[in-house]
């Protein structure tokens, strides 16, 4: 961990963004952050947004700052963030760690395309980061698809 610390790609200490204030009962103490939403219980949900004919797709401070802006959008509590810029197509791929989960990129410039990855559990709405990811990418067509991560059976979650 060390050796990732010095490259920046950890934060260092665990955050305490999710602990939760001593309750009375233990089922208050084991608050997971499932969501429960139209009769099912499932851990989180995962976006996969495609953003073709798209601009802005070189700059990797322009990109954190905006998908920074996405998730705190959203409601969620950013932990850290890192990206990379690649020579020579200036493509970006990077991350930013929620507390929630996460929100992922990567750009291809000559393409004019970008793949990001939006998965958040709890009361965040992954949906809020898009028109924010648009103003930034000026894309010509977005395609996202929805998925609901961990939904539990039907027996467990009753």
């Amino acid at each position: 961990m060390n050796a990732l610390a010095q490259l920046g790609m950890v934060s260092g200490l665990p955050r305490d963004n999710q602990t939760i204030a001593p309750a009375s009962s233990y089922e208050e103490e084991r608050k997971d952050y499932f969501i429960e939403r139209d009769g099912e219980r499932f851990a989180g949900h995962h976006l996969l947004i495609d953003f073709w004919d798209a601009t802005n797709l070189d700059d990797p401070s322009k990109i954190d700052a905006t998908l920074c802006e996405a998730a705190v959008t959203a409601g969620a509590t950013i932990l850290h963030s890192h990206f990379h810029h690649f020579t020579p197509n200036g493509g970006v791929s990077g991350v930013i760690v929620l507390a929630e989960s996460h929100i992922s990129i990567h750009t291809w410039p000559e393409r004019n395309f970008a793949a990001v990855d939006v998965f958040m559990c709890g009361a965040c709405d992954p949906n809020l980061t898009i028109p924010v990811m648009q103003r930034l990418f000026q894309a010509g067509r977005v395609v996202a698809d929805e998925q609901r991560r961990g939904r539990e059976p039907a027996s467990i979650a009753a």
